[in-house]
């Protein structure tokens, strides 16, 4: 990836991971800014939907190029970032799933659960987020152009037929 512009988030159940991965981010070359939404302490009850959407809406207005969020699992931060429009986020714990969540649906934000994987391995899924980048004329821009068009109240036309 060219270098990026990127928002990291969590809640109190993904607020030591999102700092450690937060100073990974700023270490890499790749990375311009990283900008950290919160929560900033174990004791902020700030609930993972707020700081989801708050992330997303950064993506979705072109504030910043992705999202990396943390909560205990993952999913909560997925399904509320998924509500703001334009915004596709996923959970993903292995290797594959971040390559596909990038090459096959252009994912732009990488949700992960702290209490599911180590912080190792959530490095490494970092750093290889990364260095992946959608092709817009690729196969899979079809699908990804028939979810844009469901978002927006449209159909795909026809058009994505076939597999994920």
């Amino acid at each position: 990836m060219s270098v990026a512009r990127i928002v990291v988030g969590a809640d109190e159940a993904g607020l030591a991971y999102k700092d450690v991965l937060a100073d990974l981010l700023r270490a890499d070359p790749r990375v311009e800014v990283v900008e950290d939404v919160g929560v900033h302490a174990d004791d902020d009850g700030t609930a993972y939907p707020h700081v989801a959407v708050a992330a997303a809406r950064r993506v979705a207005e072109g504030a910043a190029d992705r999202a990396l969020l943390v909560c205990g699992t993952g999913l909560g931060m997925a399904i509320a970032a998924n509500k703001v429009a334009g915004v596709r986020a996923v959970t993903a714990h292995d290797a594959f799933s971040v390559e596909r969540s990038v090459l096959s649906n252009d994912a732009q934000v990488l949700c992960l659960g702290q209490r599911v994987i180590g912080v190792e391995l959530a490095k490494m899924l970092v750093r290889q987020w990364l260095d992946l980048e959608f092709d817009p004329t690729s196969h899979s821009a079809a699908k990804v152009d028939a979810i844009r068009g469901y978002e927006t109240g449209g159909t795909d036309g026809g058009e994505a037929a076939g597999s994920c």
